[in-house]
């Protein structure tokens, strides 16, 4: 069976006055209404009921239905649910992924930046305040074993660090921001290195290269934070 168009459903001529259209609108939407009590009730009659009245009852709007009702090309009220539903299901598979992604860039906030950025300053802050206490003489057995200390608890923290950040893949909007904590660790990793080497040989080339790669991942630190605040905004 064809389906209707919108004349046909509010039984009205297509020349209809606006004054007739309300009045069989009416006169239809009381006979089929759910609410009714009556036998004739249909709750899919009156969704056609509605939408052929949102179209007829608007001037502009029915005189672009006319004519595509006069090419050949109207919308049935068949196609409009269709689309109403397509439309309705494209939105909320782009919601959910809108929300998936908002919650894999909360979880990756949480547990992989925030506790990296944390180790890493402790890393790096403490390196000009040992610096300068080792440099009282560099040779003295007890401030280098203090020194050497440090590195070993760089070491460790570290170690966190790298394992918390590649526990799970960061999302993609933040990717920035991951790798630049990525290039900061590096860097961390190799001035640990450098200083252990000058706890071993004193040689103060290694210290100045460490100290060095320790300020360049403080740079990184920073632009991995500014990198996130501008994501935000």
């Amino acid at each position: 069976m064809a389906e209707l168009n919108h004349y046909q459903t509010l039984q009205v001529s297509p020349r209809a006055t606006q004054a007739e259209i309300k009045q069989s609108y009416r006169r239809l939407a009381k006979l089929f209404h759910p609410d009714s009590q009556q036998e004739t009730a249909n709750h899919e009659q009156i969704v056609r009921l509605n939408a052929a009245y949102e179209i007829l009852s608007d001037p502009q709007r029915r005189e672009f239905y006319d004519r595509q009702l006069k090419n050949g090309s109207f919308t049935t009220v068949g196609n409009w649910q269709q689309r109403t539903k397509a439309a309705q299901k494209q939105y909320q598979k782009q919601r959910q992924t809108t929300q998936n992604v908002d919650r894999q860039i909360q979880l990756w906030l949480s547990l992989v930046y925030q506790p990296v950025n944390r180790l890493i300053y402790r890393i790096i802050n403490p390196i000009n305040k040992q610096i300068d206490e080792l440099a009282a003489d560099p040779f003295d057995d007890e401030l280098m074993e203090s020194f050497q200390d440090y590195l070993k608890d760089c070491r460790e923290l570290l170690s966190q660090a790298q394992h918390i950040f590649t526990s799970m893949p960061n999302p993609s909007p933040l990717a920035g921001v991951a790798a630049r904590l990525y290039y900061c660790l590096n860097q961390v990793g190799d001035g640990i290195s450098e200083l252990e080497t000058f706890s071993l040989n004193y040689d103060d080339q290694y210290l100045h290269t460490g100290h060095e790669m320790f300020r360049i991942a403080a740079q990184l630190r920073q632009e991995a934070q500014t990198a996130f605040r501008n994501y935000k905004l």
